[in-house]
């Protein structure tokens, strides 16, 4: 149960169109919508603006299908993130209507488009072409929120100027999501030539002293320009997420 579907529903029975009763069956399963193998949290999007999502590693893909069906069911978009090519053909083929990102290992069904000025706006930006598959994660979650979305892909600090001409970008959002890996030092660079809030996502990109991604997480931790949060190596779920909760709120949406 999203916002809309809710005050739809009580906006029905206000009018008369819906009964007392045939409300309370439409809202009898919230908060939660159990299943054999999962109980579903179909408040989170009244409660965070977002529904839950799926984690796809670790279930089976007849699971992933069924948790997908019954999320429909309750709300105008879904995401399932790291999914395998495999296990995505599957639900596919038993949801054909979902999407499928193949760089991000995403499917997506439903989407919440943008309505400017309240929607806000994020910039996505990746250190190198190696480093899209998070960048990309990010910026279809942030999507998937309902804000713009620019990216800007291999600015990395190896050609400094590259980064230095995608000020116009940083400029115009609200919040920034930087991905990077190797030493990870785009991070610190960038929240250095702006005041928006820098979200600095790590990935395991790089040689074998980078150690699967360590070596930039340590390097943004450590970063010496101020406004810089970190997320976990690889999350760029979790980038995603949080820029556009920040960008909807410096935008003005609720």
């Amino acid at each position: 149960m999203d916002p809309e579907r809710l005050e739809a529903l009580l906006g029905a029975v206000q009018a008369g169109e819906t009964s007392v009763a045939e409300a309370l069956a439409a809202l009898r399963t919230m908060p939660v919508d159990a299943l054999a193998y999962a109980r579903l949290d179909t408040h989170r999007a009244l409660r965070t603006g977002f529904p839950e999502v799926v984690f796809c590693p670790g279930k089976t893909p007849e699971q992933v299908v069924g948790i997908l069906a019954r999320l429909r069911e309750h709300h105008d978009r879904v995401l399932a993130t790291r999914c395998e090519p495999a296990v995505a053909d599957v639900v596919r083929a038993a949801l054909p209507d979902l999407q499928w990102h193949p760089l991000p290992r995403l499917l997506t069904w439903g989407h919440v488009a943008p309505e400017p000025p309240g929607a806000g706006r994020v910039a996505v930006l990746a250190a190198g072409t190696a480093d899209l598959a998070v960048a990309e994660e990010a910026a279809v979650t942030a999507e998937m929120a309902g804000v713009c979305v620019e990216r800007v892909w291999d600015v990395g600090v190896a050609g400094l100027h590259r980064v230095l001409a995608a000020r116009p970008q940083l400029d115009a959002a609200d919040a920034v999501v930087v991905v990077a890996g190797m030493e990870g030092a785009l991070a610190s660079v960038v929240g250095g030539l702006t005041d928006r809030p820098v979200i600095a996502v790590p990935t395991s990109v790089g040689y074998g002293a980078s150690f699967g991604g360590l070596a930039a997480l340590l390097t943004m931790l450590n970063g010496c320009a101020a406004g810089v949060a970190v997320m976990n190596i690889d999350n760029g779920f979790g980038a995603g997420h949080l820029a556009a909760r920040i960008a909807r709120r410096a935008g003005g949406a609720a």
